[in-house]
């Protein structure tokens, strides 16, 4: 039987604080799925304590709520509950609703063997716009906290399900920490030493580049000063007499 896993570790984002990637199940389901639709079932695994999902589902990242008993889904999941009942509904997920399904495809969806070329994983929460649209109950929408989960592949003709795959293993989530939690102690500095230490870098680049421009065209104007006003070389001038010749006593014979 055929068990989800997760694309390749050397995939980037393959799992974030809200989605995470799964390999397409390629020739998984046969021909005698050709008229069925096939949905990837998001479910919890295991019976614990969470928080319900804020009205108009908004982003579970905020304060606190009232917590309310998650059951689990995989040991008891009926696969004849269809997608879009409140209890497969993406907008209940998990407070009331278990498991969702989404993502639904036919055979030709998954080819086999896999054309060269094609795009071979599935991005699973990658919708935003339709997260607190109750219309679209099999929204692909943002996971609600970093889980774990667990998912399947479920075939259904209408309604009744006509093939599955095994569970995936447990799918844990990236863990997103609020700015405030994050400690700037750890190496020995305070939050006002760290500011203190940017304001005097700028400061510090400032005057630098001062003194280079103030270098720079300081020496340029030195130059065409030089060039321009200098003093001119003496020129040596030559003195001679002049010599008329009917100035001298006449010759003699």
């Amino acid at each position: 039987t055929y068990t989800p896993t997760l694309a390749s570790p050397t995939l980037g984002g393959r799992t974030t604080a809200s989605t995470f990637v799964l390999e397409q199940p390629r020739c998984v389901f046969g021909e005698e799925h050709s008229d069925a639709v096939i949905w990837l079932v998001v479910a919890v695994p295991e019976g614990r304590w969470g928080t319900a999902r804020p009205p108009g589902g908004a982003s579970p990242w905020g304060p606190p709520s009232s917590p309310v008993p998650i059951p689990a889904a995989v040991p008891k999941f009926n696969n004849s509950v269809g997608p879009g009942t409140p209890e497969r509904t993406f907008q209940n997920f998990p407070a009331t609703a278990p498991a969702y399904l989404t993502l639904n495809t036919t055979l030709l969806g998954y080819p086999c063997p896999k054309p060269p070329g094609d795009i071979t994983v599935l991005r699973v929460g990658a919708e935003t716009s339709c997260a607190g649209d109750k219309s679209r109950p099999t929204c692909n929408g943002p996971l609600p906290g970093p889980g774990p989960y667990r998912v399947k592949f479920l075939a259904l003709r209408d309604t009744e399900p006509v093939g599955e795959t095994a569970w995936s293993e447990p799918i844990t989530l990236q863990t997103a920490w609020p700015l405030g939690s994050i400690s700037t102690t750890g190496s020995g500095r305070s939050a006002g030493m760290i500011a203190l230490t940017s304001i005097l870098s700028i400061l510090f680049a400032m005057l630098l580049a001062s003194l280079v421009a103030l270098l720079f065209f300081g020496g340029s104007d030195t130059h065409i000063g030089s060039s321009t006003f200098s003093k001119p070389e003496p020129v040596a001038v030559r003195r001679y007499n002049t010599h008329h010749v009917y100035d001298q006593p006449a010759a003699r014979l």
